[in-house]
Formats: structure tokens, sequence, C-alpha cells
């Protein structure tokens, strides 16, 4: 089978810094799926948004794979994986190959470490399969119904335009770059190459454009029904350890998202970090290691 649209090996590790990890592939429905697997030990589950992929989390791969086997995927559509252009790039559909990949590889006691849209696909994994989940770590995301859109995305949202500024102009993931961090100097020339990497080309930019217009705001959307079934499921996990990670000056996923999370588990653990933005990964990597890795090797009661 050709795969267009790929990211040759070559020009990823010219291209890439910090992330020289094997890659690893499995089928879905005739498409590849891109993950990310090192260590061993228990499992840490990482789910990407948009418009990011894998590469987010080199920093937190590179150290917590010394003791934990950490699996990262991409999404159809994004990072290192296929990019079909005939795709059903609903939020249904991305949940179900993340419940396939679970299950393929046959994962348990999974703690799930998710990222914007990566929170619903996550959770909704985590819905449709609860027994294999044991823990959460939510970062800037949503697993419920948001009332209200930032101007900047709702833009993108317009008809044909939004398209040709996402696809062909790839303002989303440029602007992302300077609008998701706070702390600009710790993005160096390589690291945004590195993101921008796997949407190179209006073909490869289009799970972007897709998941930009896949967020339900009305009862009519397509996914409307798919996200209140995530939201309606959370309930379940109220008793789980969950650890919010929280950069405060995001100002897509604020802080009225986490309040909503607390609400919702009031006994998660909330890490709030006061001068990090969207992509706390960046602002704030080694403060999220840090805090991870306490909550990770403390028992439920001890908290």
């Amino acid at each position: 089978m050709a795969h267009d649209n790929d990211v040759g090996a070559s020009e990823r590790s010219r291209d890439l810094v910090d992330y020289d990890f094997a890659s690893h592939t499995h089928e879905v429905d005739g498409h590849r799926y891109h993950f990310v697997d090192e260590g061993q030990g228990p499992v840490l589950l990482m789910v990407h948004g948009n418009p990011t992929w894998s590469f987010a989390w080199r920093h937190l791969i590179r150290d917590l794979a010394a003791d934990y086997r950490i699996l990262a995927v991409d999404h159809i559509g994004c990072g290192l994986s296929d990019k079909p252009q005939n795709y059903n790039y609903r939020l249904s559909q991305h949940i179900a190959n993340l419940t396939r990949f679970i299950e393929r590889l046959d994962l348990d006691q999974i703690t799930l470490v998710a990222h914007d849209w990566g929170g619903a696909i996550g959770m909704g994994a985590a819905v449709a399969r609860p027994g294999r989940f044991q823990r959460f770590v939510l970062c800037n995301t949503a697993a419920f119904r948001a009332t209200r859109i930032p101007a900047r995305i709702r833009i993108c949202r317009f008809p044909l335009l939004g398209s040709l500024a996402i696809r062909g102009a790839n303002l989303f993931c440029r602007a992302a770059l300077r609008m998701a961090v706070v702390k600009h100097h710790r993005m160096s020339a390589a690291v945004k190459r590195g993101y921008l990497l796997p949407y190179n080309n209006w073909s490869n930019r289009i799970a972007v454009d897709r998941f930009v217009k896949d967020i339900p705001m009305h009862a009519g959307h397509p996914s409307y029904q798919t996200l209140c079934d995530v939201e309606n499921g959370l309930s379940q996990f109220v008793d789980s350890p969950m650890l919010l990670i929280w950069g405060d000056r995001d100002w897509c996923f604020t802080p009225e998202f986490l309040r909503e999370f607390q609400r919702r588990f009031p006994q998660a653990e909330s890490y709030r970090i006061a001068d990090a933005g969207h992509y706390v990964f960046e602002d704030a990597h080694e403060m999220m290691i840090a805090r991870m890795r306490k909550f990770l090797t403390t028992e439920p009661g001890e908290r």
C-alpha cells in the first residue's frame, strides 16, 4: 500500500530535536497509526491535541521512560501517522482509534496523560473501556461541553476562509507557536520546526482544519452527542486518582475549565502554574515532570 504524505526518516532525524525515539505503527482501517513506545513498567498513555503531535511530550517521554512504559500516539491525520484526505475526522473516530490501539496492545492499569483535544479523546476511550484505566493526568483540556469558543478559533471555523487560513497559509499551527507559550525564549527555531514538520503542506494539514471544525457548540453538530456521552461517563472516575496540571495563562482552556474539572472531581489534585500557557509542556516541563512523579508514586490513601 502506498503512503502519500510521509515524513521521511532522514528528514525527521535532521529536523527534530530531542525526538530520537523509535517509530512504531499499527494499522487502522488501512492507515498507519504512529506511536512512540519507550521504557518499561506501568503504562503512561500520552494523548495530544491540535495542532500538536507526540513531539509535544518529548521531555516527559525522555525522563519518565526510566521508570514507566510511555506510549504516545499520533492521531490519524497528525504527526507521523497517515493523513488520508477522505476520512471521518470526527471525535467519535479518534476515540474509536485510540480504543482499538489500547485493545491491540492489551494495555491495562493505564495512567492517561492528556492535553487539549486529547482530554475528550482520552477520556472517551476511558469511558469506553473503564476497566483498563487507573489514573488520570489532565493538562489544559476539556472532556465536557463548553459554553464559549475564543474569537481567534471561531474565525478559523468560517467556511472556506478558515480552511484557506489553516490549510493554505498554515496560520493555525504557526500562530500556536506564539500564542500557546509564555516563555518564548524556550521555543528555539528547531523546536518550532518540530511542531510544524508534519504539517508542511495543504494535504498534511487536513486534520488540523477538521479538529477546529469539529468543536461541537450546538446539539445539531455531528460530534455533539459523542461529547455528551463522554461528559456523562466522567462520573464513574470520581474516585480515581487524578492530577490536573494547568498553565494559568492559557487563553483557550482557561482556568474556568480547570474549575469545571474540580467541580466534577472534588478529590482531584490541582497543580496550577502561573507563568505557563496552553503549551504547558514547553513553558514548564520540568515542573510537570516533578509533580507527575510525586503523583505517580503516591498511593491514593496517602494523598
